[in-house]
């Protein structure tokens, strides 16, 4: 009898481990799909658009002195991130400098706010949302300076970009990671102390106006 009821405890607890697993497997499942759900308006794009805005983009020197000075962290590291980025997607043809904040413990959220600048001289106020499941724990707050590629009109940063698996990288204090949708690419740089880049999967929704639903 003792034997039984000793061997109840871990079936009770092997069963909810199991459904938990489950639940945020399918869970995952669901965010990588709808991370990576096609926008139809990006379809538009063509090759010649994309090639246009990398000639219209930031040269690399004036891209890593605005974020050497906006992000007030290791000059070496930044450089490093940027020389990274521009050796996988050329010159971006915008940026955005923001603050944010975030946390967590497997499931994670993200929301901040930032000022969206086009080479081409377009200025708008951008909000982002987001959730991410994985090996993901911890939290943080601070600014972000995003790189981004391939977009041809400021209006299309206004969409969800999923996190590309693998594309995390964190030199001295200095984190980047890749966000895709379609051939558009955000590059989003943080710096500090929190500094929160896991394996997780989910994604970025850009808004128009602050929303708390990271759905």
């Amino acid at each position: 009898m003792q034997g039984t009821l000793s061997n109840t405890p871990r079936f009770v607890a092997s069963a909810t481990g199991s459904r938990l697993a489950a639940v945020l497997g399918a869970f995952a499942l669901a965010l990588l799909l709808g991370g990576c759900a096609t926008n139809p308006s990006t379809n538009q794009t063509s090759g010649d658009s994309n090639q246009a805005a990398q000639d219209d983009g930031y040269d690399k020197y004036e891209t890593t002195q605005e974020a050497v000075n906006f992000l007030g962290g290791s000059a070496e590291g930044i450089a490093r991130m940027i020389d990274r980025a521009f050796a996988d997607y050329g010159r971006p043809n915008a940026i955005i400098k923001g603050e944010e904040g975030g946390g967590a413990l497997v499931v994670g959220l993200r929301y901040g706010m930032g000022e969206f600048m086009a080479k081409s001289g377009e200025k708008q106020t951008v909000y982002w949302q987001g959730p991410s499941v994985g090996w993901d724990f911890g939290g943080d707050a601070g600014r972000v300076f995003m790189l981004v590629y391939n977009l041809p009109r400021p209006d299309l940063i206004f969409q969800r970009f999923a996190g590309v698996n693998g594309s995390a990288f964190v030199v001295g204090g200095v984190g980047m990671q890749y966000l895709r949708s379609q051939s558009i690419v955000v590059a989003p740089i943080r710096v500090g102390v929190g500094l929160r880049l896991g394996a997780g999967v989910g994604y970025t929704q850009f808004t128009q106006d602050k929303s708390y639903n990271p759905f």
